[in-house]
């Protein structure tokens, strides 16, 4: 048995055995690339409101005091986002409460809320559970197969490294043994008398060669949240083997006396001050008495890697520390980007689309293959029930009709 044949059935067995899984994973992606324009569009009485002539914006803290109240004490706010646009929502989201004992995505989330404010008059605008969101199931469907965390990516995780093995060994069987034939396939030429058998055929090589490199930066970018092995690997590889040294983290002084209120003002309008052209700002709240508040400056709202972050003591609102994109070793960089290459967002609107079509062309393949995979079966069978006829039976045909028969079975 030679390369090119143990590497067949290779592709065809690993194939079979995780192409649900790879379609339902590529179906979900199609989806979630385009997350944020019809969240605009599908949520716009959330998230847009009426600017008042005149208007100005309430003090972050008294926004995040009505949060608080209307969740609870029991549910603290842990995140805030606040677009700079002058008609966005600000939102909050309460800590999220687990249950480690579930199996399914909607028995582990006990409890995940968020909250959209006007931030001119501090109307709650929703308080909705998003866990029954479209786009959060969609998610969840994407990355655990509405699973569990721990379980379910696990288990996507394994197909998607099986799906970087059928991609290689699809590219593998593609090409041709000499330069006339890899030119003529290249060339993709489509012919329109084929049977469908055929057409399906063609499809399944076409469209899943040229896909698959822009397929194998996908998978591969999506592994890193599966296997901590993998992003390990990429950074040493980004580092060129170096040891990099990690930051010592920062703490808040808690012989400090005792906040009563959170001094985000005073915060925010530190950040604000160095970030005029920021499209957004995230704060993260620490649970611990000794965390620190963490403000992310994004330059561009749908670029997670190209973002400054800064770090405040909780009680007195000193700027402990800032980390830029810039700062990082090149394995850190490579990490902050993996989202954004994942999704496409690195390449802005082309490369939403690049990775949408790839996507698409993803979960057509392992229908296209599984067709494959099942006309040969067939027609195998055909094949043998042809041989096995008694000869005595096969006396009664004229060459004419077995030469037919021959053909229709080959041509199948």
């Amino acid at each position: 048995m030679n390369f090119k044949k143990i590497n067949h059935i290779i592709h065809l067995w690993l194939g079979l055995s995780s192409g649900l899984i790879v379609t339902i994973i590529s179906i979900t992606g199609c989806i979630y690339v385009f997350e944020d324009e019809l969240k605009l569009f599908f949520f716009k009485d959330k998230i847009y409101v009426d600017v008042p002539f005149g208007g100005h914006k309430k003090p972050i803290s008294e926004l995040y005091k009505i949060a608080q109240a209307t969740v609870g004490k029991e549910h603290p706010i842990q995140n805030i986002e606040i677009p700079i646009e002058a008609n966005r929502s600000v939102t909050f989201r309460p800590t999220i409460k687990r249950n480690s004992k579930a199996y399914t995505y909607f028995g582990e989330l006990e409890y995940f809320k968020m909250v959209y404010m006007n931030p001119y008059t501090g109307k709650v605008i929703a308080n909705e559970d998003v866990k029954f969101e479209f786009f959060r199931i969609v998610l969840a469907l994407h990355r655990n197969l509405l699973l569990r965390k721990e379980i379910g990516s696990l288990i996507t995780g394994i197909a998607v490294l099986i799906f970087v093995i059928i991609l290689i060994s699809g590219i593998v069987l593609w090409l041709p043994q000499n330069v006339a034939a890899l030119k003529r396939r290249l060339s993709f030429q489509w012919k329109y008398t084929t049977k469908w058998k055929r057409k399906n055929y063609d499809l399944h090589n076409i469209l899943g060669f040229y896909s698959s490199f822009f397929l194998l930066v996908i998978a591969l970018t999506g592994l890193t949240w599966s296997f901590d092995w993998v992003e390990n690997s990429v950074a040493w590889v980004t580092n060129a083997g170096a040891k990099t040294k990690k930051l010592k983290p920062v703490l808040s002084d808690t012989l400090q006396p005792t906040r009563k209120v959170l001094p985000l003002d005073r915060m925010y309008s530190q950040v604000v001050k160095q970030n005029q052209n920021a499209e957004m700002f995230s704060i993260n709240i620490p649970k611990e008495k000794k965390g620190v508040v963490n403000f992310w400056v994004y330059e561009n709202e749908q670029l997670n890697y190209n973002r400054t972050q800064y770090q405040f003591d909780q009680y007195s609102a000193k700027l402990l520390m800032t980390n830029t994109f810039g700062d990082k070793n090149n394995g850190d960089k490579l990490k902050a980007m993996n989202y954004d290459i994942h999704t496409g967002r690195i390449l802005s609107l082309s490369g939403k689309i690049i990775a949408f079509l790839a996507s698409l062309i993803s979960a057509t393949l392992p229908i296209t293959g599984f067709l494959i995979w099942l006309g040969k079966r067939n027609k195998s069978k055909k094949i043998i029930k042809i041989q096995s006829m008694q000869s005595s039976q096969m006396n009664y045909l004229n060459s004419s009709d077995k030469y037919k028969i021959i053909v229709e079975n080959n041509h199948d």
